[in-house]
């Protein structure tokens, strides 16, 4: 390796290196709070706290409501809920859809498809009032099948664009020898298509996981008891007109970003893939 080379790659690894630090500094600053006693945000601008203690995170995990159960593990428990049926729910219907769409020729695709891509330009407050009223209606609000409901609807126009890219860099001629030898369309997309497909399958999971985990605005709307909320909720109600509650603003939000996290690493090696490969034909 020549010395042009090797000041190049030192350059571009101390490039990496700063860009890595001032993405991670905000986080390191709420982490340090999250440790730090007192409510008060510091404005020292050195992430290293001073004294160390775990009452913030105490304080938060051990939430209780008026009578006496834990609220913090109910709350858990509903964004846990929520997310992986919104995600299981998210994958079956968008699979399907995109699959149709990659591999049938039928009136109205190409506007069926057009629509899924407006969809995704409307923010969530502009549906909030129609999707209110049709809660209202069908009983559903206040309720985590509500929840499920409005998450699904609002993630799978993205979900089907994703997998319906990634279907169409799929060799058809995998499907027809499966059809020479008998399966029927159905094993074919079963046993062929998605088997193949697991790197979209994964970005599509992650993503419908986390817009279900992270969405604070509609469900802030459609609950209003404690023990129905949500992380995103539980994290909004530490912080009043007149005060707020950093330390434990600052708990909360690293306790509701560990499984982000952790599901961003057991998919880690899907994820690539799967997006790159997606965005090769529309």
């Amino acid at each position: 390796m020549n010395s042009h080379s090797s000041i190049r790659m030192f350059l571009t690894h101390l490039f990496l290196i700063v860009f890595t630090i001032l993405t991670l500094y905000p986080v390191m600053l709420v982490v340090r709070k999250s440790l730090s006693p007192g409510d008060n945000f510091s404005r020292s601008l050195n992430p290293v706290p001073k004294e160390l203690t775990l009452k913030h995170y105490k304080d938060v995990i051990g939430s209780r409501d008026s009578t006496g159960r834990s609220l913090f593990g109910r709350q858990f428990l509903n964004s846990l809920v929520v997310s992986l049926i919104t995600t299981i729910m998210g994958l079956f219907l968008a699979s399907t859809a995109a699959y149709s769409f990659s591999r049938f020729r039928f009136a109205g695709r190409e506007i069926g498809l057009t629509m899924f891509l407006v969809v995704q330009m409307f923010p969530a407050t502009l549906i909030m009032i129609p999707l209110y009223v049709i809660l209202d209606r069908l009983g559903l609000l206040n309720s985590m099948t509500g929840l499920v409901l409005v998450y699904s609807t609002t993630a799978i126009p993205f979900c089907v664009w994703m997998l319906k890219g990634y279907f169409d860099t799929i060799p058809k001629e995998l499907e027809e020898a499966a059809w020479i030898d008998g399966a029927t369309r159905f094993s074919m997309f079963w046993r062929v298509v998605l088997p193949l497909s697991r790197p979209a399958l994964a970005v599509t999971a992650l993503f419908s996981f986390m817009t279900a985990w992270n969405e604070y605005i509609l469900a802030e709307t459609f609950l209003n008891e404690e023990t129905a909320y949500t992380l995103p909720v539980m994290l909004q109600h530490y912080v009043g007109s007149h005060s707020t509650s950093w330390g434990k603003f600052a708990a909360g939000s690293v306790i509701v970003s560990v499984p982000i996290m952790v599901l961003f690493y057991v998919l880690q090696k899907h994820l690539v893939g799967g997006l790159t490969a997606g965005g090769v034909k529309g």
